[in-house]
Order: C-alpha cells, then structure tokens, then sequence
C-alpha cells in the first residue's frame, strides 16, 4: 500500500463506515481527506483531526467512485438526445465519479484536434463528474490520430461495421490495419466495437415489432468473426486492443486463448448483457434495443462465467441515450442504445449477489478495472491513500423501483422501468466534496481529464 504522508492539520474530511472497501478487503474505518485526496484509510476509531469534520456513514457501504469508460453523451450537435450538464448529473446520482466521453454522436465527432478542443469546451462548465475523451478512428484520420494523443485522449475508438451516424464512418480492414499500426506505433490503445459487416449483411433483416427479428438480424456470429479478426491483426502489429461492450459468450474462448498467448487485449461488457434476457423483451419495446443485442439468458450465464474467471475484464454502461420518439415500435429503425448511466451499480449489484458475488467484485469490475484500462488507477478506482477522494456511498441491502420520471438523463426512458433493485446510492463524493446526497444533485464540479492523469 502507498503511504502518503498529510499532516493532521491538513486533514479536513473524515468519512467513517464500518464497511469500506479498500485493496485489502472490506473493513471498518476512517477514510481521512485532504486538498481532495485519500490521506490515510485509518482504524475505524481513529481520532479526528481538529478542525475535520466527521461524515459517518454508519453501517452504509463506502466504496470508490465508480469509473466508467463508455458513456455517449452527444453534446454537441445531438443535445436532444443527452448533454454533458444532464449525462454528468445521472452519473453522479448513480455513484459515478469519473467518465470517459465517446466520439460519435456528437457534431462534431471527436476525431481532430479542432473538434476535440469544441468538445471540451462545451463540457468543461457543465460536468458534474470527472470527464475524458477518447479519440476516432476514421477511415480519413490516420495523420490526425498522434495529434489527438498527445492532446490527451485516452485513446481511440472505431466501428467495424456501420456505426449508425454517417459522419463517424466504419473502417475495413486494411483501414484497420493501418489505423492499428499507427496507435501501436505510439502505444496507444484502440477500442473496437466489433460486429462484422458481412455477416451482418447475410443475416435476415425484417422490420417490425418482434425481437425475435431484430435478435436474428445482430447473430453471435458476426461478433465472433469480428473479435477473431481483431485478435489476429493485434497479434501480427503487438497492438494493445480492447473489445467493447462483449455481447456473444461464445467469443470468450477466442479470447481467453489471446490472454493465454500474452496478447494484450481486454475485454469489457454492460449492464444490460448481464441483467436483461431476450426472453422477457416484449415485442415493440425498443427501449431494449441496442447493438450487439441482449442475447438469451444462457449466454448470459456464460458471460457471468467470464466475468469469475477474468476473461471479462470491465463492466461499463455503454449509456447511448436519444429522443423517446426514436423509440419507435420497429426494432429494425428504433435508435439502438440503453439509457442506464444512473442505475449501472444497483443493477449489477442485484444480479451479483444472486449469483453468490460480493460488493468487492462490483467494486473490481466497475471501479478498479476500468480505471486501469484508461490509465487512471494511480489516482481513481480505489480507496487508497494518495488516490483522488472519490467515493460512493450505497445501502446494499435497501431496494427501490425504477421510475423513469426520476432519473437524471435527459430523456428518461430506460429498459430498467419497474424494476426492482438492491442498492440505493445515498451520496456521492468527488475529491473529498459531495456532489450528489438522496438522490438530489449540486451544481457541477468535475474537471476535464486528460491522458498521464493532466486535468
């Protein structure tokens, strides 16, 4: 463990719970706090600091912020669809300290150092949370990739197959190759949302109500073809690669074989894949639209299974909100994405201690994973001396039912509606200063981050 020594006069935050999670396990204790990082995690009892105030969570849970690594927050260009004054504020509410910005589906995508600069500031006044910004990868912007490195992405994004917006265009492979090459050249990462394109093509295509067309139209095939694809061509550049939002369980083995091989690939998957079946998608209800889709409930077992054993590294929201009348009916040209920001942590706890997992696990999947997947776990992801004091503070085994009205994103229609879930986050801290109390939100104080930890 990190020592950091703060002398007790610097201390100005205390917060006490007699279940913190912390590297070592859950424990008893106080969690001191100065100029809004972790000073020391001390006994439980320890004596406060003049000067310090006290925060006693009682027996409530302490745990880190959460970090998560895949939000569409669309802002600007498509702020009907979200922005970041009212993604930045559900993440808070959610327990959510920390969010990295994905580059489409806002005009303009985050694909120049020019665009990048608009982004930011459209975001820097308005962000609740912690916010970054990762990169595209375009067919048109291999010269542009360095310079939007150096400027502080975290590293960059691109479609094998269409993305859904004309103006963030998919690569082939050679454009892939080449694009990978050049990220590797500066060892950069690439993240890959990974569906391919001609067995997609091949795959029936029916319009209408029934999510049993639409299932067919996204096969786990064309996932598998895909990830098998970008394994290979990682293997022959030695680039580090990541798979997002992993929807087809039968592509684990591909990939815990690369992990054997010492390829450096990992892997994330959501929410909605780990809660949600298709069995119990009703038909016309494209709030559970997204792609690739949420699949059967026994790929869903399989997907836990590899979350158990590491193959799965990250659990992420993939929040990609739109307008409720882009919901239609018709699966085939509803938008597809899952507004979840808010209610990521109760609904991975709920189906977690069902399966027999602990908080720790949550806590390793949605908090310390993703942290290090973006190269910030030497200050976000865990309750560690020296770290940044981000924290979130939730009643385990308190439940409540998901109102839609009450959520924070800015078009609240959610495939979580009714549910009832364990877990309700009582408040939120951000370096020491707490940002989201019941539910209720304070006006916006996180800071625009920039890769190698600059903000």
């Amino acid at each position: 463990m990190r020592v950091v020594r703060v002398s007790k006069a610097g201390v100005n935050l205390v917060l006490r719970s007699t279940r913190v999670i912390t590297p070592e396990g859950t424990r008893a204790a106080s969690v001191a706090v100065a100029d809004g990082k972790i000073a020391a995690v001390l006994p439980y009892d320890a004596e406060v600091p003049n000067g310090a105030r006290l925060e006693d969570a009682g027996d409530d849970v302490v745990l880190p912020g959460l970090v998560d690594t895949h939000v569409h927050v669309n802002d600007p260009g498509r702020t009907e669809w979200e922005g970041f004054f009212t993604a930045t504020r559900a993440a808070a509410a959610g327990g959510v300290t920390t969010l990295l910005d994905m580059p489409l589906n806002s005009l303009p995508p985050t694909t120049t150092v020019g665009n990048l600069a608009v982004k930011r500031e459209v975001a820097r006044a308005k962000a609740h949370v912690d916010v970054g910004f990762w990169g595209g990868a375009v067919p048109s912007n291999v010269k542009d990739l360095r310079p939007l490195y150096d400027a502080g992405v975290f590293g960059f994004k691109c479609f094998l197959s269409p993305s859904g917006v004309e103006e963030f265009p998919e690569l082939g492979q050679e454009q892939l190759a080449r694009s990978m090459a050049e990220i590797a050249g500066f060892g950069g990462l690439l993240i890959v949302h990974a569906e391919d394109p001609h067995r997609l093509a091949a795959a029936p295509q029916e319009s209408g109500p029934k999510y049993a067309d639409f299932l067919a139209s996204r096969p786990r095939d064309a996932e598998n073809t895909a990830i098998a694809g970008l394994i290979a061509q990682a293997k022959r550049l030695n680039a580090r690669v990541h798979v997002l939002h992993l929807s087809s369980s039968d592509a684990l083995p591909l990939i815990a074989e690369a992990k054997r091989e010492g390829l450096r690939i990992s892997v994330e998957s959501c929410p909605h894949f780990l809660t949600l079946t298709a069995e119990e998608v009703p038909d016309g209800a494209t709030e559970f639209k997204c792609c690739p889709p949420i699949r059967e409930a026994a790929n869903q077992d399989a997907l836990w299974a590899g979350l158990a054993d590491g193959t799965i590294d990250c659990i992420v929201s993939d929040h990609s909100p739109c307008t409720t009348e882009l919901k239609t009916s018709d699966f085939a040209s509803a938008w597809g994405g899952i507004s979840s920001l808010q209610l990521g942590l109760p609904a991975i706890w709920t189906e977690a201690r069902k399966r027999g997992r602990g908080l720790e696990d949550v806590v390793r999947w949605m908090s310390a994973a993703p942290a290090e997947l973006a190269g910030l776990s030497s200050r976000k992801g865990a309750i560690e001396a020296g770290r940044d004091a981000d924290f979130a503070v939730l009643a385990p085994e308190e439940t409540f039912t998901v109102d839609a009205a009450e959520l924070h994103h800015r078009n609240r229609i959610t495939a979580y509606a009714g549910r009832t879930l364990y877990g309700v986050v009582k408040s939120t801290w951000l370096r020491g200063e707490r940002i989201a109390e019941n539910g209720t939100v304070a006006e916006p104080a996180g800071r625009l981050l920039e890769r190698n930890n600059r903000s």
